[in-house]
């Protein structure tokens, strides 16, 4: 995932947002020295004064950002005007500490500017600003404007509306209809002084000093207390994020579940990380739900427990050794064969053109019998240097861990990097030409991404086919606040061609073999209801076992609030048929504020 270290980019004029968006037809503005901030804010996304001079704007001030690199103040006019598409705030960068206080009454003299956080090729909205300030101090001690309260009640259920297709899409020159849409709502807020109370949070608090709360206590929720993303459109217009304008080790420290009792207000801003953000002068006091990691339950003697575990980065340097560990024996309950994904290298993110994983393997086996666990024993292929995408230098792949007790491992010489495996008929039975092998890893598909790997195993005498994926991540997607809509999912292309190639390399499985147990598990990196998951399960050749459960159960991973599935398991039709199988998401880090990775495990247990 990209880096939440945010970097202020410069202050982008109008020309520079609609090169990239659209023409947007200004308005004629007021004179210069008239202009009140409804003024500056004006109707659509993209201010009427945009690269233009304003003197004198009036506010008081309500909120003061003295760290990081986009320092400034905002202010609010305490007279609005009727129309609630004009917000009466407005950011006043600074770039250094700002010299003014909340309650201050002050005018300043300044270029208007729209500012995109993380850069216009991002598709973010921008932010109207007042940049180069020439600041004023009338008056101090005054009452801050009373805050806009933002509740179930104030914000649409449509979340935006749809981009204008002369303008590629974009919604920046559309008239807000902020009583219809929730993005336009928040825009019309966008600057001034807000409020919410008694707010559930939804997404926890993460090592940036942020969290995610919902202000629709009853939208999708999760049994444990999220919001569900159980369809593109349902991107859940509830959902806010917090940040402090106060101290770091004042924020609270929240778990999915917990609420932010009483009242949690300050300016409503906008940034490269989520979107719309309340950036709180008051926050509200913490009221923990209790949330507890959830622990499976065991495979009995004649169920095949087989997971999905992505460990994020795991190198021998971490220290999540003993907690992956105690994670997989006392969680997941030692299961007979676990997909690992994000298994790094011997040194980790040193780029020396190290690929072997032994060491780090034999650190989190060791730590695994240390937790009370089996001695696993595991089967892997080191990729080329530098070609399978992640961490430079970390040379992430996807390793078979099994318990030799219970499953054994069929090795069948000639898997390499390169080497693509192959299916063959030998006695009427389908079997791997290598294994553990890699799927057609020449192919374009797996470029800078991780390869599949194949591996055969036999419980009890059965031989189950496993594939272990890493599909390519959602980097360079477009947010769902985009400033287009709906936003664009270009990197879900690559994983097409990779679902693809995966979906076929099951079929010539099934092909030989017709009643062949099948699995292709790992970080697919899409959802459950997606076009990637669709491929994969082809026409049946497939069937992601997470829809077995409860919708409200479906999850793996939380990402601004909105929790959903990343992680799969899909099984062939000898294992979805007898309906003989059980599925488990184990909630155990995606939902907390100290996970030891992002991703929680899955298992799936049946009988062969």
């Amino acid at each position: 995932m990209t880096s939440r270290s945010s970097a202020r980019l410069a202050a982008l004029t109008v020309a520079a947002v609609c090169s990239a968006a659209s023409t947007v037809v200004l308005t004629s503005p007021a004179h210069a020295d008239t202009a009140r901030i409804h003024d500056i804010q004006g109707a659509t996304r993209i201010s009427p004064y945009a690269g233009q001079k304003v003197t004198d704007v009036a506010g008081i001030v309500t909120g003061v950002r003295t760290y990081g690199s986009s320092r400034g103040f905002w202010i609010q006019d305490p007279t609005p005007d009727d129309n609630p598409a004009t917000s009466e705030g407005v950011f006043v960068f600074t770039g250094s500490t700002p010299k003014v206080a909340v309650g201050d009454s002050v005018t300043v003299t300044g270029t208007v500017s729209e500012y995109v956080p993380g850069g216009t090729s991002s598709g973010n909205q921008s932010l109207t600003e007042i940049t180069k300030p020439t600041v004023t101090v009338l008056s101090s001690g005054n009452a801050v404007p009373a805050p806009t309260v933002v509740d179930a009640k104030s914000v649409p259920a449509a979340y935006a509306p749809a981009g204008d297709t002369a303008a590629s899409g974009s919604i920046n020159g559309l008239t807000l209809d902020p009583a219809k849409y929730a993005l336009d709502h928040y825009e019309s807020l966008e600057g001034m002084n807000v409020q919410v109370a008694d707010a559930r949070v939804v997404g926890a608090t993460d090592p940036f000093t942020e969290l995610w709360v919902t202000v629709k206590p009853r939208e999708h929720t999760t049994r444990r207390g999220g919001t569900l993303y159980g369809s593109y459109d349902s991107q859940n217009t509830g959902r806010l994020q917090i940040q402090s304008l106060g101290s770091t080790a004042a924020f609270p420290v929240a778990n999915v579940g917990d609420t932010l009792t009483g009242t949690t207000t300050g300016p409503l801003d906008y940034n490269q990380f989520g979107g719309y953000t309340l950036v709180a002068n008051e926050i509200g006091t913490l009221k923990s739900a209790g949330l507890q990691r959830e622990s499976t339950r065991k495979q009995r003697g004649g169920e095949l427990a087989v997971a999905t575990y992505n460990v994020e980065n795991l190198d021998p340097s971490d220290a999540t050794f003993e907690e992956h560990a105690s994670a997989i024996v006392n969680n997941l309950k030692s299961p007979d064969i676990v997909s690992l994904e994000e298994i790094q290298d011997n040194n980790g993110a040193t780029n020396d053109g190290t690929t072997a994983a032994d060491v780090t393997m034999t650190k989190l086996i060791d730590a695994i019998v240390a937790a009370g666990g089996p001695k696993y024993d595991w089967r892997s292929i080191d990729p080329a240097n530098n070609t399978d995408g992640g961490q430079p230098g970390g040379n992430i792949r996807q390793v078979f861990l099994f318990n030799p007790e219970r499953v054994s491992f069929t090795d069948r010489a000639g898997g390499d990097a390169t080497t693509a495996v192959g299916v063959t008929k030998v006695n009427g039975k389908a079997q791997l030409t290598v294994s553990p092998g890699r799927i057609d890893p020449a192919n374009e598909a797996w470029q800078t991404s991780r390869k599949p790997l194949a591996g055969e195993f036999v419980f009890r005498g059965r031989t189950v086919f496993v594939i272990a994926n890493h599909f390519n991540s959602k980097g360079g997607d477009q947010g769902l606040t985009s400033q287009y809509q709906p936003p664009a999912r270009s990197s879900e292309t690559q994983r097409h061609q990779q679902a693809t190639l995966v979906n076929a390399f099951v079929k010539d499985i099934l092909d030989t073999q017709k009643n062949a147990d099948v699995i292709a598990l790992g970080d697919i990196n899409d959802f459950e209801f997606s076009d990637t998951a669709k491929i994969l399960e082809g026409e049946g050749e497939l069937w992601s076992a997470i829809k077995s459960l409860p919708k409200s159960e479906r999850y793996t991973y939380d990402y601004q609030g909105n929790s959903q599935v990343l992680d799969q398991i899909l099984v062939s039709p000898s294992i979805r048929r007898g309906c003989d199988f059980e599925y488990d998401s184990v909630h155990i880090n995606s939902e907390f504020n100290d996970q030891i990775s992002d991703h929680d495990p899955q298992v799936l247990r049946f009988h062969p």
